[in-house]
């Protein structure tokens, strides 16, 4: 069932209810506390970078974050976790918070994004295989699963490996 979804910056008031999406989206509650570890790492977390997709009544339904990585010595966002509520799985939320959080991402002047996730469903934002501009990470991970986005054709996608905040422990 698709749906069209509105989207916003997460406020304060939405921190449980992104914990609790987070949390119902994932098997462990690791997810949950890596968010809001990131939130805690004012070298992480931007603000403005952590989007909700909202139900009718504005209340938050999927989430997309992005904070701060680097891919070598150049600075680039990390999209991590994206969650949506088990009932609203497969609507169109998560992919709506994706792509709000490319696109205030982009209005920032930020310029590159790595994410570790699913290859069948990423390159749907214009993700591609890292490796193939010479990005990778220090731990093994199968090699699709490793994909990178530039969000302005004017800045490539610089080589190097990927260091995550801290929170990540990677």
């Amino acid at each position: 069932m698709s749906h069209t979804w509105n989207t916003r910056a997460e406020t304060g008031a939405d921190i449980p209810a992104v914990r609790d999406i987070v949390r119902a989206a994932f098997p462990t509650p690791e997810e949950a506390a890596l968010v809001d570890a990131l939130r805690a790492d004012p070298g992480a977390w931007i603000d403005g970078l952590s989007l909700v997709a909202v139900d009718d009544d504005d209340r938050p339904v999927g989430h997309a974050l992005l904070t701060r990585c680097h891919i070598g010595d150049s600075p680039a966002l990390c999209l991590a976790p994206v969650a949506v509520l088990p009932g609203h799985q497969r609507t169109g939320a998560g992919a709506a918070a994706v792509r709000a959080a490319l696109a205030a991402a982009g209005r920032l002047g930020e310029h590159h994004v790595v994410v570790l996730g699913h290859p069948e469903y990423y390159p749907r934002f214009g993700f591609g295989r890292a490796s193939a501009h010479g990005i990778g990470l220090t731990i093994d991970v199968p090699d699709e699963a490793l994909m990178a986005l530039t969000l302005d054709a004017a800045h490539p996608l610089p080589a190097g490996t990927v260091r995550y905040a801290a929170p990540f422990g990677i």
